[in-house]
Order: structure tokens, then sequence, then C-alpha cells
């Protein structure tokens, strides 16, 4: 058994920690979070014990592992401290806020022969796999270009200050771009060479990065290009059939409703509400966790992500591959992170490919401040030469 802590007890937690309980090969033995009710709403809800303080469950002798799901500007430290106590860590995206902060903590768990893990994003999609297994096995042969787009209320939910500070983590790119590179980084199985973008920043009354488009190119010669708005106009899930980005149904003018609710609302006690200290609960979902529109053009098919699995658009007509759903939502993360743990199977998500995924979202930003190609690998060079 993975003997796991929950370091972190907001949203993350509530939509993920379903998926380490429903698993066999994992047992939930703590959670630690400064909010006493959080604590409490989680120990209702799992029957573990809880912890103020992260050093307290570091201590904990019966826990080998532990998933990161505390604010962005705490993972760098929090994930340190847990592989100097020798502690496996699963660490919610974005990795890090930093590439110095990313690369410190890929370089704690080296010393340490823990693992890292990041996670979970959207790459972990069953559609994703489908898609990343369809590419692979020559069904659709070699990618040629890759578009995901996404339209959301993103920026119009309860939020904490520091969600809407790029310095904090905060914002769109950060948050939400780490989603879209991962998906496109596994569909195209190939380094990314270069990265041209552009960031929004729209609403005085909510300043924040708050939109962003790129162009990637991969070493292999294929290309990808990214969207993403969280001002909760336009919404993509209206392409899906009003399947909604946990795989639960929506309705039309979910966005106008999320708009007037932070208008009106308390937005503290609405951040709340949607964690352990509501007692919220993440609810069975009918279709597969997805984020706005993916289609990748392949040298024999292109390939349309579903919230049901994978339409591959090949000479004969499309053909659904449906994905079957798992046993609990957010299952194939905690299954990677137990066989990562529990058999030595490397991980996809690992620290290197976090700490990629965060270098394509700085060049991202980079490249949209001085209006230039960069090169996320360079980044990652020039980090290192950094004293």
């Amino acid at each position: 058994m993975l003997r796991l802590g929950i370091v972190g007890l907001g949203r993350g937690a509530v939509l993920t920690v379903p998926a380490f309980a429903a698993h066999p090969r994992i047992e939930i033995i703590a959670g630690c979070d400064p909010n006493a009710e959080a604590r409490a709403g989680f120990a209702a809800q799992t029957g573990a014990r809880s912890h103020a303080d992260l050093e307290t469950l570091l201590g904990d002798p019966e826990i080998d592992a532990v998933y990161i799901a505390s604010p962005h500007e705490f993972h760098a430290a929090h994930t340190v401290a847990a592989a100097r106590a020798g502690k496996h860590v699963l660490v919610e995206k974005p990795m890090a806020v930093t590439l110095g902060d990313a690369a410190r903590m890929v370089e704690a768990a080296r010393a340490a022969g823990t693992v890292l893990m990041v996670g979970p994003s959207h790459g972990y999609d069953a559609p994703v796999a489908l898609a990343a297994d369809l590419i692979a096995d020559g069904t659709a042969g070699a990618v040629r270009m890759i578009h995901a787009f996404a339209y959301t209320d993103f920026l119009y939910r309860p939020r904490r200050p520091a969600e809407l500070l790029r310095a904090e983590g905060g914002g769109v790119v950060l948050s939400q771009g780490s989603h879209q590179v991962d998906v496109v980084r596994r569909l195209a199985a190939s380094p990314v060479k270069s990265v041209r973008g552009w960031v929004g920043d729209w609403d005085a009354a909510r300043p924040s990065d708050g939109a962003f488009t790129a162009l990637l190119t991969f070493e292999s010669g294929a290309a990808a290009s990214l969207v993403y708005s969280g001002y909760a106009r336009y919404d993509s899930d209206a392409l899906a059939g009003w399947a909604g980005e946990l795989g639960t149904a929506k309705t039309p003018g979910a966005h106008a409703r999320t708009r007037a609710a932070l208008a009106t609302g308390n937005e503290g006690a609405a951040k709340a509400a949607r964690g352990f200290a509501a007692r919220a609960e993440a609810v069975r979902a009918p279709y597969h966790e997805r984020l706005g529109s993916v289609i990748a053009c392949c040298a024999n098919a292109d390939l349309e992500l579903t919230p049901e699995g994978v339409v591959v658009h090949g000479d004969a007509g499309p053909d659904l591959r449906p994905a079957p759903l798992p046993p609990a939502r957010r299952h194939g993360v905690a299954d990677a992170f137990a066989r990562a743990v529990l058999a030595g199977e490397a991980p996809l998500f690992d620290g290197a490919w976090g700490l990629e995924t965060l270098a394509v979202l700085h060049a991202l930003l980079r490249s949209s401040a001085e209006g230039r190609d960069v090169s996320p690998a360079e980044l990652i060079e020039a980090e290192r030469k950094t004293p």
C-alpha cells in the first residue's frame, strides 16, 4: 500500500482525493491545512487524521508520500521539505512559479532518491491518452499540427488575491496553460523548439493574465496553436454538447451565472465553499474530464478529442473510438503515482517534464513581453547557469 498524506485541503484536493480513496493500493493517512474548517471537513469525509502544519504531517512515519495541493506559491517549499523528509511527491500544476524553484524541486527529489510527479493536468485525461496511443501505434501517424482552444469562466470564479497575480503563480497562463501545454506535448511527443505568444489583460476591475494565444513549434517539425480565454463570455463547452471540464453536464448561460455570483456574493466565502471547509464533494461524472477542444492533424488521420473518447477522421470517414470511463475521476493520476512509488515505473509527467512545461509557459510570457520567438530550452539552460 502507498500511505498518503494530503497537503492543502482546497478545491484541488476535493477533486482528486476521491481517486486516492477509491484506489485499491492507496491509503489516505492524514491531511494538513491551516484552516480548521477544512481539516474538519476532510476528516469527516475521509476518516483520516488531520494536522494544522506541514511539519507535523511530514514527521508522521506512517506516511510514505504526499500529494501537494497547496496554493501555487507554496509548491516549491512544500516539495523540497517533503523530499528532505524522505517522502515521495505528487505536486499540483503548475509545478512551481519560477524555473529556479522548479529546478530546486527536481534536485531535491534526485538527492533524496524520491519520486517527483506533477499533476493532475488534462494531459492525463483518458481521451488524450487514447489519442497518444493512436499516434504511437501508427493508426493516426506522425503529428503534423495540433489546435487546442478553450473559453472558460476562470477569471470570475471565486479566487484568493494571489490567484490573480502572475508573481504568485496566478492568472491563466501558469494556472491553465499547464493543461494545454501538457496535452500538446504528450500528443506531439517531441521537445518544444520555440514559442511565440501573446497575453491579454482586459478587465481593470480584475487585473490578471486573463487570456493568451501561442504558437509552439516542435523539434519534429510539428506545430501547435493554443488559445485560452478566462473572461466568461463565450463558452467552448457548447461545442461538446455542454459536457463540462470536469466531465459533468452543464447548461448554457453558466458563464453569465459565474459573473453574476461574483458580483453579488462574498468571494472569500464562495472560495471556501469549493473546498473541504464546506464539506464539498466531487460528483460522479458521465463524461471524461477535458479542457476545450483539441484536434490533432496527423499523417494518416485527424484526431478529434471528445468527452467520450477520440473521433478518428480518416479516409473512410469519422470513427469514434470510445475511452472507457475510469472507476473514479482522476484514477489515471492516482494509479500512475502508485505505480511510480510501489513498482518503480517512471511516470510520464515527472519533475523534468514539469520543469519543461513551466519553461514553455515562461517562454510564452517572455515572448508576449518582448515580441519575439523564445526557446524554452534556452530558458532552462540560462537558469542552470545562474549562480
